[in-house]
């Protein structure tokens, strides 16, 4: 998504930006953030960035927006680069890791430099670090630590009760500074004890954020048919984002209050609902086997499961959800044919005549999955995944779903091209939970 030069050309005020997601300019009431991870181990991809998810998902919730994320080294020179940039086009700077006790911890000494604030000693920090090596570790305080009880004069302190290294704000110039620690579970802690609390005082507005899931069509052929309201739409907004093997819609608003902002989703919810019709199975569910255990409950009812090519992923993503117990019996992997025969009790001249991949043994396996545990659906998978044809010579990409109800059994099949493996797998399972959901909500399946 385009993103305006600001480092040649900055803003005259803070705030007023051209933004992606609400028009053309800002409320100069609105506050800009930037993100700066200081590590040289994540420029070196020995860790993720996943602090930045976290900050990025809480200020946008609390209405601040979040243009740009910064990474740099543990490298003085290079972060007060990073700190003169952002200081020119955001009001809310925050900083994540570098304030260990170690020779490269530089953040609070290069940031103090940066907006010309002292570092004061705070001796009662200074006994906290100290008691927790001794209380929590059982080993004296390395007198390096004391560094971590320096802090910039005149700041608000954020307590770590996590770890050693305590974080703070402070304000200069219309500019908040926040410094916290690298380790993900110190800065989320830190996050919600003192962070949210914090920057709430500063936002005026609520940013709510809603996910519309689909299943059934390209990104590509959604945008087609959205583009044209997409493209007028300044607040709320609607952006498309592909996942595998689904698409997910975010329309998101922003308003003083999150009533209003929820208010504001309403049409558009049921404008995409009036346009996609069936294939959107869902708003703010994680995805089509949660669809499925929604539904499931609500009509008390059980699913077993009956796959071949895709390897046992469906009844993964069935228990991978917690209390899934109560509407998932179990699922067979049958990936020889004899296991099809034997355990699945597809018979015989389906299996010569038809062979293994076929429609009539997915309506087979999917009615023998359902006898044998009981359940009240059967839901079954086979195809040829690749990165050869069956031993039939069936094509890279057939795979057949077979729905077993007690109003009848079904077959959806399906020719998913020369993907990879792992994606025909998972776009596979995703059309059994797909006949699953389509089947309990009383729409067309095959």
């Amino acid at each position: 998504m385009h993103q305006p030069s600001l480092v040649t050309n900055p803003p005259a005020r803070k705030g007023e930006y051209k933004s992606p997601l609400f028009g053309e300019k800002e409320n100069p009431m609105s506050h800009t953030a930037e993100l700066i991870a200081v590590g040289t181990e994540l420029l070196l991809g020995n860790i993720a960035n996943t602090n930045a998810q976290v900050l990025s998902q809480s200020l946008s919730a609390l209405g601040i927006n979040v243009f740009w994320h910064t990474v740099v080294g543990d490298n003085p020179r290079r972060l007060r680069e990073a700190l003169d940039i952002a200081r020119r086009r955001a009001d809310i700077l925050i900083t994540t890791g570098g304030l260990g006790p170690t020779y490269d911890d530089l953040t609070k000494q290069t940031i103090c430099e940066a907006f010309g604030k002292p570092l004061i000693l705070h001796p009662d920090i200074l006994e906290d670090i100290r008691a927790f090596y001794e209380s929590a570790l059982h080993v004296p305080m390395p007198e390096n630590n004391t560094q971590q009880a320096e802090l910039p004069e005149g700041c608000v302190v954020f307590d770590n009760p996590v770890g050693t290294a305590p974080g703070c704000a402070f304000e200069s110039e219309g500019v908040h500074v926040l410094m916290l620690p690298g380790p993900p579970h110190e800065m989320e802690t830190m996050l919600r004890r003192h962070v949210e609390p914090y920057l709430r005082k500063l936002s005026h507005e609520v940013i709510v954020s809603q996910d519309i899931m689909t299943f059934g069509m390209g990104e590509s052929s959604i945008d087609q048919l959205l583009h044209e309201k997409m493209a007028h739409m300044t607040n709320p907004t609607l952006a498309t984002y592909a996942k595998p093997c689904e698409v997910r819609l975010r329309a998101t608003a922003k308003a003083p209050t999150e009533d209003e902002a929820r208010a504001m989703l309403v049409p558009v919810l049921e404008m995409v609902r009036k346009t996609l019709g069936d294939i959107v199975y869902g708003v703010d569910i994680g995805d089509l086997a949660e669809c499925c255990r929604v539904q499931l409950s609500r009509r008390s009812m059980t699913l077993a499961t009956a796959e071949s090519c895709t390897g046992g992923l469906v009844a993964e993503k069935m228990t991978a959800i917690p209390g899934v117990s109560q509407v998932y019996r179990g699922g067979v992997v049958s990936y020889w044919t004899s296991v099809k025969a034997d355990l699945l009790r597809v018979p015989a001249d389906i299996l010569d005549t038809c062979g293994p991949v076929s429609a009539g043994c997915a309506r087979a396996m999917a009615e023998g999955v359902r006898d044998i545990t009981g359940a009240d659906i059967g839901v079954s998978v086979t195809g040829a995944a690749g990165p050869d044809p069956d031993e039939r010579g069936v094509p890279v990409g057939i795979v057949y779903i077979g729905l077993s109800t007690p109003e009848g059994t079904f077959c959806r099949s399906l020719d998913l091209g020369r993907r990879r493996r792992d994606s025909i797998q998972g776009l596979a399972a995703n059309h059994a939970f797909d006949v699953v959901r389509r089947y309990l909500q009383g729409l067309p399946v095959e």
